[in-house]
């Protein structure tokens, strides 16, 4: 099967971990959709981080190796800000927590952003609205939505919400955002359907035995 014709899964309710889902279980096989250059920008179009106009321009500025080279640093930081999450998820972050956070400052240090006037749109409160927009002078700018992402993840999400798909198998992350903070699984369509199956089955077998 051809993975990269699969498309990216964003079940997380927040971007921060939707990155961290870019390397995912499924059928019983790991899947990852930033293993190349190519990869990468196939997945921030599909998150709508980086407008279409910018990925195409670096598309055209970048060689290949260039790309896949942002991409082996996508997925380093990916897998260093996941050991931070699952270390961390199920309870509140504390001003400890801070210092291990170093090396996604050091990143954020290195956007490139300014601010600019732009009309306004008919839900807006004024005519003009003052956005941040950022110059995507370079491969390495691909990082930084994904760096502000993961960010906003540590300060604005409440962890003790941040939970592990109860799948036996699934490796996806997600914020419980439900009422009652009851949710169990990454989607109900894919494990929680399995659980469903999974305990149908057990219940069966039980009433055979008896």
């Amino acid at each position: 099967m051809d993975y990269r014709q699969i498309p990216a899964i964003f079940v997380a309710d927040a971007p921060g971990l939707d990155f961290l889902n870019s390397v995912a279980t499924l059928v019983d096989e790991p899947v990852d959709s930033i293993v190349d250059g190519e990869g990468l920008l196939r997945w921030l179009s599909q998150a709508g981080m980086v407008p279409p106009g910018a990925l195409a321009g670096i598309r055209e500025r970048s060689t290949p190796e260039q790309l896949d080279a942002i991409a082996a640093q996508a997925r380093g930081l990916r897998e260093w800000f996941r050991g931070y999450v699952k270390a961390r998820k199920g309870r509140a972050l504390a001003a400890s927590d801070l210092r291990d956070l170093a090396p996604l400052n050091q990143l954020l240090a290195r956007d490139v952003q300014h601010r600019e006037i732009v009309a306004g749109g008919p839900g807006d409160a004024g005519v003009f609205l003052l956005r941040a927009t950022r110059r995507w002078e370079s491969a390495e700018s691909l990082l930084m939505p994904i760096a502000e992402a993961l960010a906003k993840l540590v300060c604005e999400e409440d962890f003790t919400h941040v939970k592990a798909c109860e799948g036996p198998k699934c490796t996806l992350l997600f914020a419980d955002h439900t009422r009652g903070h009851a949710r169990r699984w990454c989607s109900m369509a894919i494990c929680g359907n399995r659980a469903k199956v999974a305990a149908h089955r057990a219940r069966l077998k039980q009433k055979k035995v008896s």
